[in-house]
């Protein structure tokens, strides 16, 4: 099989306003995420929330997984009663993207976790989240204005995939008042924030999979080298990469 890796982007599911007339429910998505794959040299669909029951087939038909950011995680999900700051939950988009999450954890298909995504990841490994994270770290550096995407400054843990991508402390694009609480079994943290933040956790390599999530919003600049790991990845499940490309995203060694 050959061409190019056909990587799947999960939606929102949210009421939305266009033109001069619409108002209705959608299942949509900001065009950043869609380029950003596009960007690395994948091609993008995009799944709305659909029966849970067939997310094995979806994933069967996809080369990669992208887990997008939005909606808070229900925090029925982990054993929680909702803060105050907590969103209102979305079911159906919960159900659907844990049932992807597994169906690409199971079959080894490559998955990038983003914002929501990397929460979504640590609570399908049985962890928890922090529901208001100025609360724990005293301030709101992790998203100072709503609707913006200000910088702040990561360090990956070195030995992990993340940071065989990202050998570097770099500033990354930041808008979530959510964090990891207790990490899932099985995790590894990956990178953190100068306050401690897991920014970053990632499925052991080991495993044989390409599963990370980070905490900030890459689709928001122009550093492609999470994403193009996840497509590199895809293409030599797919078996469009040379064994020399596909080598250029392995670690140098397995990951502990």
């Amino acid at each position: 099989m050959t061409g190019q890796p056909l990587i799947g982007v999960t939606t929102y599911s949210t009421r939305a306003r266009w033109g001069a007339a619409w108002n209705r429910h959608c299942s949509l998505l900001p065009t950043s995420y869609m380029r950003y794959v596009q960007r690395a040299g994948g091609l993008t669909v995009l799944l709305p929330p659909d029966n849970p029951a067939l997310a094995g087939a979806m994933v069967e038909r996809l080369d990669g997984l992208v887990l997008a950011g939005g909606e808070d995680v229900d925090p029925a999900l982990y054993g929680e009663q909702p803060h105050p700051r907590t969103d209102a939950p979305v079911p159906e988009r919960d159900r659907w993207e844990l049932a992807l999450l597994a169906a690409a954890l199971e079959r080894g298909v490559p998955l990038l976790g983003i914002c929501r995504g990397m929460q979504l990841m640590n609570v399908q490994a049985g962890g928890t989240l922090n529901q208001h994270l100025p609360e724990t770290v005293g301030h709101k550096g992790h998203n100072p204005r709503v609707g913006t995407f200000p910088d702040h400054l990561v360090e990956p843990v070195q030995g992990t995939v993340t940071g065989h991508l990202m050998p570097t402390p770099c500033d990354v694009a930041t808008h979530h008042h959510q964090g990891v609480g207790r990490l899932g079994t099985g995790l590894i943290a990956s990178a953190h924030a100068e306050d401690g933040t897991v920014e970053a956790l990632e499925h052991p390599w080991g495993n044989g999979c390409f599963a990370i999530g980070v905490q900030w919003h890459p689709e928001m600049r122009d550093d492609l080298r999470l994403v193009r790991g996840l497509v590199e990845m895809a293409g030599r499940r797919r078996g469009s990469l040379t064994p020399r490309a596909a080598a250029s995203t392995a670690p140098a060694a397995p990951c502990p």
